[in-house]
């Protein structure tokens, strides 16, 4: 691989976001896949069905929940903060557009490619919940770094390295829609922050093409999730949510689909799949600009604190 080509692959990812990361997003991979799945399958299988009026049953944090008809509408509150963790590894390809003042060119890197070239990374999500009210932090930091031999005779250089960096920081607020024995929605809402940082040294440092920049935006945000337990231990989630509409970027979303499976009572192992598109132009794209869609598989873990 060439330097022209390594810094092609690379800058593309860290300028189009959400590349290599491999972690984003939202959202319900940051949440506990399986909030109490064992106690409500069970419940929901015992064999009666729901009388129409209020009947009550336990929640994960305890707390109660009454049903109108057979509908998972309400919920009794415990008023007690649940916090749950997910630290998560995710392993993207990424493929688009990227270009400026008039010019563009196509690229795509594959998960191995940005996987030989990870220096350094930290995933994870952390949510609060308490009754209906709940509140997520997803954080996505990533450090890539390539060295290669320049290609090019005569040039004063014999080596390239680039070193590039990847943040984001998505809060989002959120209600529970349906808080139920088998399903569970919350809508969400908030904002995503993007920093891109790349940083190009060349060996021996004679060309005076060394050089360091970065791009910051900031994205609002709404989306949503439903988490569905298929047997006492194992459950489905999909998250997902759109935003930019001109603030940041032009347009930005992201699909989750994720499975878990529950190996003890307060952890959870997930895997599924992450997809995430961003449609981002600098000064309505006349200094840069950038369309990319970054998606490969997942994995974490979620681990109950209280």
């Amino acid at each position: 691989m060439t330097v022209r080509t390594s810094v092609l692959a690379f800058a593309s990812t860290i300028l189009c976001c959400g590349s290599v990361l491999q972690a984003q997003q939202n959202e319900s991979l940051y949440a506990r896949v399986i909030p109490d799945a064992e106690a409500s399958y069970a419940n929901s299988t015992a064999g009666s069905t729901p009388a129409i009026g209020n009947e009550t049953s336990t929640d994960p944090g305890g707390a109660l929940s009454p049903q109108g008809g057979t509908a998972p509408v309400a919920s009794v509150s415990d008023n007690q903060w649940h916090i749950v963790v997910s630290p998560y590894l995710w392993f993207p390809g990424v493929h688009g557009t990227i270009g400026a003042q008039g010019h563009d060119i196509g690229y795509s890197a594959s998960p191995g490619d940005l996987l030989s070239n990870f220096r350094f990374g930290l995933m994870g999500v952390v949510e609060a919940r308490r009754n209906r009210l709940l509140t997520t932090i997803d954080m996505m930091w990533i450090r890539l770094e390539d060295d290669k031999a320049l290609p090019f005779p005569n040039v004063g250089a014999d080596s390239a390295t680039l070193k590039m960096t990847e943040f984001l920081l998505t809060p989002n607020v959120g209600l529970r829609l349906i808080d139920g024995k088998m399903i569970k929605a919350d809508a969400l809402a908030g904002i995503r922050f993007w920093h891109f940082g790349e940083n190009v040294t060349f060996s021996p440092g004679t060309l005076g093409f060394d050089f360091s920049k970065s791009q910051n935006w900031v994205d609002p945000l709404v989306g949503g999730r439903i988490e569905t337990a298929l047997s006492p231990k194992v459950a489905i989630t999909v998250a997902g949510d759109v935003g930019g509409w001109g603030t940041g970027s032009q347009l930005e979303y992201q699909v989750v689909g994720l499975l878990g499976y529950k190996v003890k009572p307060n952890m959870t192992l997930q895997a599924g799949y992450r997809y995430l598109y961003v449609d981002y132009e600098k000064n309505g794209g006349t200094d840069a600009f950038v369309k990319a869609t970054t998606s490969g598989v997942i994995f974490g873990v979620t681990i109950i604190l209280k």
